[in-house]
């Protein structure tokens, strides 16, 4: 089983894939056009940091309540209102015009990012009722390489378009790039099997919880997912743009050549590796990770020598990502599967805030390359604890 063959034979495959190339394009293509917006209005690190964090947090905090959803509504129709929130969120970023509503422009953007954390879980769930096995195995990669790549290259084409039309105008693409991706769904026809989940929310979510409690196998694998959220590198990118590369480049263009480089490396990285990486060397590309997270640290002060760790950075990072997903999918019983989903994203979007609010805090005490190195040392550390729970998994 390959991509191309999955692709041939599972037409929704295909629909989906091109909704998540669209839809995650849209739901990170506005950050730059946010974080340039801060810089203009002459925002502190915390400040950046904080709304950096609010990207994350709505994931954590609706977990439990959107696992239940999940498991018990009908999945098309959740996400079409899902995508319809982003929209509409995305439109009333055009309304913040200055520093006094910085409050504002974070409540959208918890709301934007609540129906987008909804939004991946469903789709990620829905994977796991259309396919099983090695065929599974393919589309959370070929997901995680869409999820990854998006996520820096809808930052790294923002990144010039706001340097050559304002923050405005990027808004209003955006929008528009919601809309397209609320089109191509509702004209795609699956269907899967209903739904057996018929208690009360409050009910699913505490036979969820008790279910995760009694496999404690999901739970080192939920824990052990987390480790790519040290990868949340928004925050750290901004302040260098901000503090170092502003005398090199502009700062849209320093985020966007940033990102820009590090989608190449997060695309292309599971097609050169992936097929090396098994269960038992998993933490092999662990430690690859962490040192090549250091080894970005020790040249950051120099902007284009920078780009090139930050390539090396991006290799791996897609393919810890989706083996890991993978390795919880296999583990848990369908019945659960969107409440266990939403669980890991709750913990994995965790690591990412605390990973962000780290960044914001530490900045103000030391210098960012030292900060990179710590990020770096954490996967040694997620290297050595999956060594030590490998034979259960």
């Amino acid at each position: 089983m390959n991509y191309r063959k999955l692709f041939a034979e599972h037409k929704i495959i295909r629909d989906l894939s091109l909704v998540q190339f669209i839809a995650y394009f849209g739901a990170w293509f506005s950050n730059v056009a946010i974080y340039t917006m801060l810089v203009d209005f002459g925002s502190t690190e915390l400040a950046i940091s904080v709304v950096t964090a609010m990207h994350f947090l709505p994931a954590i905090l609706i977990a439990p309540f959107s696992g239940a959803i999940i498991d018990r509504v009908k999945i098309k129709p959740l996400m079409i209102a899902l995508l319809s929130i982003e929209l509409l969120m995305t439109i009333l970023f055009l309304t913040i015009d200055d520093k006094s509503e910085i409050w504002l422009l974070m409540i959208f953007i918890f709301i934007r990012m609540s129906a987008a954390s909804m939004f991946f879980s469903t789709e990620m769930s829905l994977l796991a009722k259309l396919l099983n096995g090695k065929p599974l195995q393919k589309a959370n990669e070929i997901h995680s390489i869409i999820w990854s790549f998006t996520y820096a290259f809808g930052m790294a084409v923002s990144g010039f378009i706001v340097n050559a039309y304002g923050v405005k105008i990027a808004f209003i693409i955006d929008a528009f790039i919601f809309f397209t991706a609320l089109v191509v769904f509702i004209r795609i026809d699956f269907v899967v099997k209903a739904s057996i989940a018929s208690d009360k929310i409050l009910e699913l979510i505490k036979d969820g919880f008790i279910y995760i409690k009694s496999n404690k196998i999901i739970l080192h694998l939920i824990f052990l997912h987390s480790c790519v959220g040290l990868t949340s590198f928004d925050a750290l990118i901004t302040i260098l743009a901000k503090n170092e590369y502003k005398y090199i480049i502009s700062v849209p263009l320093a985020i966007g050549l940033s990102n820009a480089v590090r989608a190449v490396a997060l695309m292309f990285g599971p097609i050169l590796l992936s097929k090396y990486v098994t269960k038992e060397n998993l933490h092999y590309l662990m430690i690859f990770q962490g040192i090549s997270i250091i080894l970005w640290g020790l040249v950051q002060e120099n902007f284009y020598i920078s780009l090139i760790a930050l390539f090396i950075v991006g290799l791996s990072t897609t393919i810890l990502w989706s083996f890991t997903y993978a390795l919880l999918q296999d583990k848990c019983d369908e019945k659960y599967i969107g409440r266990v989903i939403s669980y890991n994203d709750m913990f994995f979007m965790l690591a990412c805030v605390l990973t962000t609010l780290f960044i914001g805090l530490m900045a103000s005490l030391t210098s960012v390359d030292i900060i990179t190195i710590l990020l770096g040392v954490g996967f040694l550390a997620f290297a050595f604890y999956y060594t030590r729970i490998l034979k259960w998994i």
